[in-house]
């Protein structure tokens, strides 16, 4: 199999491929603006949370057709009615990842008599996939040698007991997940900000709904000036805010959190005074699309350092 992207140390993972603002009335009152935008114009936590319900808005076009591989080692996506889009094998056989891998990065945690019931997906050529981003695609090399497919860095696995299309396995020990597009637990209620372990850029931000965050190297950090205009706007949808929690939850520090106002009157949020945006021509979660389009659009590290007011620029550049 071929694998794309940057080797990052995991273990032996191997992986695959506004409007404009109207003039301000006095210089006192721009500067007012700036400084509230970036740091002390925090919302409230209900404020917040009640913006990051309302992402929903940004559903991704998920491909949900029937489960029919492109190749005999392919996976491939179907709807399920309970848990969603979830992965399936080339047999139709739910795929499942291990809560337990996720603190083992690249590597599996289910050996000798777990590998009997829970089965590793073989990583073996070609592994096409249909409704998965193929650059997610990547592999581990196992104890015992066997080349197993991985999903953002996700091991993959089928319930020995479980018959196809079923899933038999879900839930179970509350260690066992069906696997969405994008790695994560099917079945389960996503987090308001969440990582993508990308196999090309890295460990980068994605939005409640999966889809992935952006920022925009036009735009200015400190004092904050979005250069996102209408036109922009019809293809990058400014990020509503989140939590402190959230950011906790992702792995962040709470004071890179920079919401702010926008000249259009709506809640932005941003990183490290960066504003965050998704992409519309992302239409999968872990879809990537918008990374490094016009040389100026990149997708968010998840790994950012303390802020320093936009000095760092946390943008993925794999």
């Amino acid at each position: 199999m071929h694998r794309h992207g940057n080797q990052h140390d995991h273990g032996n993972q191997h992986r695959h491929p506004t409007h404009r603002r109207t003039a301000f009335a006095a210089g006192a009152v721009a500067l007012a603006l700036a400084l509230s935008a970036c740091g002390a114009d925090r919302p409230g936590e209900e404020d917040a949370r009640a913006g990051a319900q309302k992402a929903g808005k940004f559903e991704l076009e998920v491909v949900e057709e029937s489960a029919v591989p492109l190749s005999s080692e392919g996976v491939s996506v179907r709807r399920d009615a309970e848990l969603g889009s979830v992965v399936v094998d080339s047999k139709g056989s739910t795929v499942y990842v291990s809560r337990a891998d996720e603190s083992r990065p690249g590597r599996s945690s289910c050996t000798d008599a777990c590998a009997k019931t829970w089965l590793p997906v073989p990583a073996r050529e070609p592994a096409a996939a249909q409704g998965v981003a193929q650059e997610l695609l990547g592999s581990i090399t196992r104890a015992d040698g066997v080349e197993q497919l991985t999903i953002a860095g996700k091991p993959l696995y089928t319930y020995a007991p479980g018959k196809k299309g079923d899933t038999a396995g879900q839930g179970i020990k509350d260690t066992w997940y069906a696997a969405a597009p994008d790695g994560t637990r099917a079945g389960t209620e996503r987090p308001a900000l969440g990582v993508l372990n990308s196999p090309g850029l890295g460990r980068v931000l994605q939005d409640g709904n999966g889809r992935t965050l952006y920022l925009f190297t036009k735009d200015t950090p400190w004092p904050m000036k979005t250069a996102c205009d209408a036109k922009c706007l019809e293809k990058w949808t400014p990020s509503e805010p989140v939590t402190a929690a959230d950011a906790k939850a992702a792995g962040l520090d709470p004071e890179v959190l920079f919401p702010f106002t926008t000249p259009g009157g709506g809640r932005q949020e941003s990183f490290n005074c960066w504003p965050a945006y998704t992409f519309k021509g992302d239409k999968k979660p872990g879809d990537t699309n918008g990374q490094g389009v016009g040389g100026v659009w990149f997708a968010i590290k998840a790994d950012i350092p303390r802020s320093d007011r936009g000095r760092t620029v946390p943008a993925a550049k794999g």
